[in-house]
């Protein structure tokens, strides 16, 4: 008996069939993913919100896509928790929860929401719920008409920083200048010796030398180069003879010849004594000569006292001698004074460049250039920006000022499409940028025409004098995935209240569903980069609804 035969159609039982079908669908049931949808309720007051949770139950290594954005509408979306993972054996249950919420009464139905597990689509069932009006007491309380949008002056919170900056620059600055300039710094012990007055120095140098270790070492030129030295430069400064650079022999001819004018009452045996000591000292340098110690010793004595006498036998200064002096420590304290304010011109002056050349290699001269002397579209781009909703239906979009309502009148063979129009609008007559934005709720539940609105648009900028150059279009997507239409280009844009045209660039948004539509209108000069990043900003906020 064949074995192959117990399995044939003849020999398999109406029970067994069925046995077999269920065991199949079964492990086929357990292997597809299942996919559900709950409300923690269906009724809530205006602003309260919905938890509704989406779960997906599947093989533990699937990829489940969860709705994201405006899906939920009529209902908004406040929140998207994180997803919750809970594995069960060789599956896995998946739960994300979202609140949502509406501000207007009334029966709402949340659609079917589409979710992508393992590439294959699966929609949950929709679900209705009640919103309900909160209720007012009129009575007791006031009802106020709603106020006027007024203009608010502008934050000065950026031009403080700005100047406490510059402050904090010129305060460093002034420090580095009076440190190095303008303080008084401790003199040295040399210093102060070059202070005294030329007889004091001389005396007190001659002590010095009375204290070194010169004869000691028998080290007699250093001996004889400094004391000669010293009643040299005595000489040079109260005699006002060139005494450092000329040799003994004219040093004392020049000496006898003051004597012999009155103007150095000197004794004739000083000079012989003077002449003496500069004698030994020539052939202590020139010669190798090496006195004894004793004799060093008197010729400094001697040196000592032939600065003595030639302090006596100068005349006492006169008055115009004395005046003469006065007028010349003025002018040089005024010369070390324009020295310092020179000093301090060069150093500032250095600074700056050098701070300047460092900001410009850093950010380049067009910005440092528009930061100095001011841009009007690079304040608009680096002040606060404004995230706002504009319109019914809303737009929502950030920009760099509050746009303010336009009064629009329809023209009659409007009316009878559009039911109502707003709209919204910021220009900058400086940098020639404008955004607006309009909001258009239309007679009947039909599809907008954007290519019609597109023409429209574009007559209306050439009657204002602009001449369009280029048009292209394509897609757009708003932040949520809100699909839209992009019309954009560039063309010769007039300036108000001028006949000039400058090069321009302009984008427009279209958006829209059953009964509505929303535009979105940009434009600009076509060299201004911060205009241009101004536009790709507030593109990556626009934020429209999909239903009325």
């Amino acid at each position: 008996m064949n074995n192959y035969k117990l399995f044939s159609p003849k020999r398999i039982s109406l029970g067994t069939l069925i046995l077999i079908l269920f065991f199949c669908f079964k492990g086929i049931s357990q292997n597809l993913p299942s996919v559900s949808s709950a409300v923690d309720t269906t009724a809530i007051k205006i602003g309260e919100q919905i938890r509704y949770k989406i779960t997906v139950e599947a093989d533990s290594s699937a990829q489940v896509i969860f709705p994201e954005g405006q899906t939920f509408s009529p209902l908004e979306t406040v929140e998207a928790l994180k997803t919750d993972t809970v594995k069960k054996q060789d599956r896995v249950s998946l739960q994300r929860i979202y609140a949502l919420t509406q501000f207007d009464s009334g029966a709402y139905t949340i659609p079917k929401q589409y979710i992508v597990v393992n590439g294959k689509s699966f929609f949950t069932d929709s679900i209705q719920v009640h919103v309900a009006n909160v209720p007012v007491d009129t009575l007791t309380q006031k009802l106020y008409d709603i106020k006027p949008i007024i203009q608010v002056e502008k934050s000065n919170s950026g031009l403080w920083k700005i100047i406490l900056g510059i402050l904090g620059v010129l305060i460093l600055l002034g420090g580095l200048v009076y440190w190095f300039v303008f303080r008084k710094k401790p003199l040295t012990a040399a210093e102060k010796i070059a202070l005294l007055p030329p007889f004091d120095r001389a005396i007190l140098e001659l002590k010095e030398l009375e204290n070194s270790k010169y004869l000691i070492q028998d080290d007699f030129k250093s001996y004889y180069s400094e004391l000669t030295d010293i009643v040299r430069s005595y000489l040079e400064e109260e005699v006002h003879v060139t005494a450092l650079e000329s040799t003994t022999d004219q040093l004392i001819d020049t000496l006898e010849m003051m004597k012999d004018a009155g103007q150095l009452k000197l004794e004739e045996d000083t000079i012989k004594q003077f002449k003496k000591v500069l004698q030994t000292s020539d052939l202590v340098k020139f010669a190798k000569s090496k006195p004894e110690t004793s004799v060093a010793e008197q010729d400094r004595k001697s040196v000592e006292q032939i600065v003595i006498k030639t302090k006596e036998a100068i005349p006492e200064p006169t008055e115009e001698d004395l005046l003469q002096r006065e007028e010349y420590l003025e002018a040089l304290a005024k010369k070390n004074q324009k020295k310092k304010l020179v000093l301090t011109a060069v150093i500032g002056i250095s600074i700056l460049l050098i701070a300047g050349v460092a900001t410009i290699g850093y950010y380049g001269f067009g910005y440092v250039k528009d930061t100095v002397l001011g841009h009007p579209t690079k304040e608009l781009l680096e002040g606060e920006w404004v995230q706002s909703d504009y319109g019914n239906p809303p737009i929502g979009l950030q920009t760099p000022k509050v746009l303010l309502r336009q009064p629009v009148k329809l023209p009659p063979e409007a009316q009878a499409n559009i039911k109502e129009i707003q709209a919204f609008a910021y220009r900058s007559s400086l940098g020639l940028f404008t955004v607006a934005t309009t909001s258009m709720t239309l007679t009947q539940a039909v599809d907008p025409n954007f290519e019609q609105t597109a023409e429209q648009l574009l007559k209306a900028f050439e009657a204002q004098g602009n001449k369009i150059i280029t048009t292209k279009e394509e897609e757009f997507y708003s932040v949520s995935g809100v699909k839209g239409a992009k019309l954009y280009g560039s063309g010769k844009f007039s300036v108000p209240e001028s006949n000039e045209l400058v090069d321009g660039k302009y984008v427009i948004l279209f958006f829209g569903g059953k009964g509505f539509q929303q535009n979105i209108m940009l434009s600009w000069l076509s060299e201004d980069a911060y205009a241009e990043q101004i536009v790709d900003k507030i593109l990556n906020t626009v934020e429209v609804k999909t239903t009325l």
